[in-house]
């Protein structure tokens, strides 16, 4: 596997969202980054977004305002998305990390969520099971992912595992909550409790492993988002720098063939640490950042233990190695 490299360019600024959480200062919190042309993915967009949904996002965009109560548009917006969605299947063409702006994986077919406009990590994942591919989607984020894992959750072609807290929003993404039709069984939700430390994000981890290596992907999405770091505003997990380096060192250990794209994360001291961290796991380079790390109260630990043997009980049936 060739190292992961990250793909960058100023187009993502134009996505101007003013004070609002997930803002420019994202991506210039990262200093001088080597800019990379990037492509227009607008034809891709109907891989999973309605007509109707596309061009109500143009129109939306030209005076600018908002798409829903949480997700601000500028009229730079449309080009910024268009090209995240272009940066996103690049960076599944290579295997790198494209640095994107606006998110995307709480979008569904036809609306927008959290921040998020265009569903970048799903068209990318759709764009290679039409080449024949079977796709695992991690979702890194502390959030549910309720865009994409809603798109699949028919498919037994991506198997959609999202380690998250729950509840939180956006709401969904129980331990019983698996999958429909061919795609029962191919949806892997493991939900935390608020204040679950670096040994129940391991442990998550670890105990679902399994079941993706017996999915025996040919490629693997990474929706990565931070901010289930210990400091993010957002959530009230207690993740640490030294967990998304782990995490990086473990897929790659894993998998072949894994690119990831932004999602959350939206403390701009530590962001820039939690991505450089990931991506050294990653390409197993030296850790470059440490915290001392965390661990939860017993109770916690208790109500996981609980969510996680949910969880098992319910892909139980599905799959050989759990």
């Amino acid at each position: 596997m060739n190292n992961m490299e990250l793909i960058y360019n100023p187009i993502f600024l134009q996505h101007d969202t003013g004070m609002h959480p997930e803002n420019k200062k994202r991506l210039s919190s990262l200093g001088e980054l080597p800019v990379t042309e990037v492509k227009n993915g607008e034809e891709f967009l109907t891989l999973v977004h309605s007509n109707d949904y596309i061009k109500r996002v143009k129109k939306a965009c030209k005076s600018g305002g908002h798409l829903d109560a949480d997700t601000v548009v500028s009229p730079g917006t449309y080009e910024a998305a268009i090209h995240a969605v272009g940066a996103t299947i690049m960076a599944s063409e290579t295997g790198d990390f494209a640095l994107t702006r606006p998110p995307g994986h709480h979008a569904h077919i036809d609306k927008s969520s959290g921040f998020c406009i265009f569903n970048n990590v799903a068209i990318a994942a759709q764009y290679h099971l039409n080449k024949g591919k079977k796709v695992l989607i991690f979702d890194l984020d502390g959030h549910l992912g309720c865009g994409t894992e809603k798109f699949f959750y028919n498919s037994d072609r991506v198997l959609y595992w999202s380690i998250h807290q729950f509840p939180a929003f956006p709401g969904g993404g129980n331990a019983d909550e698996i999958g429909e039709g061919k795609g029962e069984g191919f949806t892997v939700n493991v939900p935390l409790p608020a204040g679950s430390g670096d040994e129940i994000f391991m442990d998550a981890f670890q105990s679902f492993l399994p079941i993706a290596k017996e999915f025996d992907p040919d490629i693997v999405a990474v929706p990565a988002g931070f901010d289930s770091h210990q400091y993010d505003l957002l959530l009230d997990l207690r993740f640490t720098l030294n967990s998304f380096y782990e995490i990086g060192k473990k897929l790659s250990s894993n998998f072949k063939n894994i690119f990831a794209t932004l999602e959350g994360g939206y403390n701009i001291k530590m962001f820039p640490r939690c991505l450089y961290n990931f991506v050294d796991g990653i390409n197993h380079d030296k850790m470059k950042f440490k915290e001392r790390k965390t661990d939860s109260r017993i109770q916690t630990y208790y109500e996981y233990e609980g969510r996680k043997a949910l969880a098992r009980q319910s892909l139980s049936k599905f799959w050989k190695s759990i």
